[in-house]
């Protein structure tokens, strides 16, 4: 069948990212005898550069890995919240959401420890081999695409007048840069030569060094800086200027932790997920619900059948995940508790958020939740709010519906230039996925830490993230804020099995879409044929694809859209009709608009490797031979 591109494949190496460049470097890594581990460390450290209004180092990563022959493990690199982070403190600077920009939003920063982890455990190569792309690419220049001067201008005003520091890397002359343009960060390439040096002055040796490079983002310069910044007030949603409660002891006390997956099995499929403090087991409870026969695949009663199963997943979610108590997945997970669940689906779209009671507890929702739900302010006053800080839908968005007034920042859309002067503005995501001709498999979707979050620490060229918008200020939650709790986050790559071996890493930016993209993306990888005796991972990329709203979101204002559906227009006049008849919402989007998903895929038993990227947006790409 026609794809926008072929799966590769070959035996060497393959590698597969939202930005080119970062392919490219991590298959020059994998040509200089480095293993899948060294490649992904090197290809996350170019994305902080290239796609910096997606991802930074003071953001978060959630890795899933697989050394060939060993364990599957998750490598979670996302920071807790600082021990200053209570409901408490920020009910009493009158907030009801944690703000969607600035320090206040900021917890403690994961990602640089975990892919130092990553390396030192698993890689091969030394910091200055890994991180020499990065420094290249920031020190001397790269091409900017369309959207980082896009995200630079929705928040001009809040550069010149209030994040200066950010104005001095993005608005060089006054300009935000051109698509094309040779965009520069020298602060940052800096940052990292000097980083290196540091840690070559402790010791020759490679695992010293890279323990060495933990202490000093810690404990160094690099954690002086960011805990003396965060410190300052700056303005963010609220309309106001807060400080943020990251402190130095926060960070010297972190580290990245390795993790048991969470799994389901699946007609001979095992899917691999990050547990129920990030959102993953989402994507294994909507495979839990399926049932035994399926509808043909793309048909409008599949699409309606996945649309309705994602929506219950999600109110699972909201009720019973985080990291402030066990979350029961053996429960949502089993049999008999999904085919309760799958006799809720009708002929028709529900418009309810209908959380289960696993073990007969009673589901409990926040208050926002409740409020959104209902299409209302929790005063009883319909709100249609605007669009928020956080990982969007492509071709979609989304409207916020939640507490009014200028603290809590749930201002209506067509106030946006105001949500803009505050800093609301979108950031997204990045995603990679690489396997090596050893076998070793690796998937991360690095995030946080977006060029338009934070203002830019001075003298180190990046800002702090925004995660701790994602928790609740409401006590007694699976996700209230709490300190030395992590956020629930929305980043959440997979990996699968067939067999108990390794064979597919995926996985896409897209926020709280990522876990419906995914499910469609590996369904019809399973469902459909192969391509030259392998998966049919370009066409299973390329397939017409949506998303449904029907749940509050996890970014600020926290907004729902219930009975909302965003599809492709690929997806055919006939199942849209079939979908708006069974009152489905049904927004009809552009043909290439839904899901940025990247893959790989190993066949264990003739070594061939393959590979795709997805075609939308023109940015993400896979090479390899």
């Amino acid at each position: 069948m026609f794809t926008t591109r072929p799966t590769l494949q070959g035996t060497f190496g393959m590698a597969s990212t939202t930005h080119w460049l970062a392919s490219q470097s991590a298959m020059a890594v994998l040509e200089d005898g480095g293993n899948a581990f060294d490649a992904a460390v090197a290809a996350g450290f170019v994305l902080h550069v290239v796609e910096p209004h997606l991802n930074g180092p003071a953001g978060e990563v959630p890795i899933i890995l697989a050394p060939a022959g060993g364990p599957v493990r998750v490598l979670c690199g996302q920071g807790p919240a600082p021990a200053g982070a209570s409901v408490a403190h920020y009910t009493g600077l009158g907030l009801d959401l944690v703000p969607g920009t600035g320090p206040l939003a900021a917890a403690v920063p994961g990602a640089f420890d975990a892919w130092m982890l990553l390396l030192r455990d698993h890689g091969s190569k030394s910091l200055a081999e890994v991180l020499r792309y990065a420094i290249g690419y920031a020190e001397h220049g790269h091409p900017a695409v369309e959207r980082i001067g896009a995200a630079v201008e929705t928040v001009r005003a809040l550069f010149e007048t209030e994040w200066t520091s950010s104005a001095e890397i993005y608005l060089p002359g006054g300009r935000s840069v051109a698509p094309g343009g040779l965009l520069r960060n020298r602060p940052l390439a800096a940052t990292w030569r000097r980083l290196i040096a540091e840690a070559e002055a402790v010791s020759a040796g490679r695992e010293a060094q890279l323990d060495a490079a933990r202490r000093i983002w810690r404990e160094g310069f690099i954690g002086e800086a960011l805990a003396a910044f965060a410190a300052r007030p700056a303005m963010d949603t609220s309309g106001e200027r807060h400080a943020g409660t990251l402190t130095g002891d926060d960070l010297a006390a972190f580290a990245a932790t390795y993790e048991e997956p969470v799994t389901h099995d699946w007609n001979g499929w095992t899917v691999a997920k990050a547990g129920g403090w990030s959102q993953g087991p989402v994507f294994l409870q909507q495979l839990a619900l399926l049932p035994p026969e399926l509808p043909a695949y793309g048909s409008p009663e599949y699409v309606h059948l996945l649309i309705e199963g994602g929506k219950l997943a999600m109110a699972d979610r909201e009720a019973w995940y985080g990291d402030a108590r066990d979350v029961p997945l053996d429960t949502l997970l089993g049999d008999r508790y999904n085919a309760a669940r799958r006799a809720l689906i009708g002929e028709r779209a529900s418009y309810a958020l209908r959380p289960g009671s696993p073990d007969g507890r009673t589901p409990r929702l926040s208050r926002h939740a409740l409020a959104a739900a209902a299409g209302t302010d929790g005063l009883g006053t319909t709100v249609h709010g605007g669009s928020g800080a956080g990982e969007p839908t492509v071709g979609g968005g989304w409207s916020g519906a939640g507490p009014t007034g200028a603290r809590s920042g749930a201002v209506p859309a067509e106030v946006a230039p105001e949500i803009d002067r505050n800093g609301a503005t979108r950031g997204d995501t990045c995603h990679l996925d690489i396997v090596d001709r050893w076998g070793n498999l690796v998937s991360a979707t690095p995030s946080g830490g977006w060029l338009q979050s934070n203002p830019v620490v001075p003298g180190l060229g990046f800002p702090l993230g925004t995660r701790l918008q994602m928790a609740w200020l409401e006590e007694g939650l699976p996700n209230s804020l709490t300190p030395g709790r992590r956020p629930r986050t929305t980043l959440t790559p997979s990996l699968a099995l067939r067999d108990g071996v390794p064979v597919m890493a995926f996985g896409t930016p897209g926020g709280d879409q990522q876990d419906q993209w995914q499910v469609h993306f590996f369904l019809a990888v399973a469902l459909r044929g192969a391509v030259r005796g392998g998966l049919d991972l370009q066409g299973a990329i390329d397939a017409p694809n949506w998303h449904q709203d029907s749940f509050p979101s996890s970014f600020f204002p926290r907004g729902m859209r219930p009975g909302s559906v965003t599809v492709e227009s690929r997806i055919g006049r006939e199942t849209v009709e079939e979908l708006r008849r069974r009152g489905h919402r049904v927004t009809v989007g552009d043909d290439w608009s839904e899901g940025r998903l990247c893959a790989v895929a190993r066949d264990p038993e003739s070594g061939v490797l393959s590979a795709a990227a997805n075609p939308r947006g023109m940015q993400g790409y896979a090479v390899g031979r």
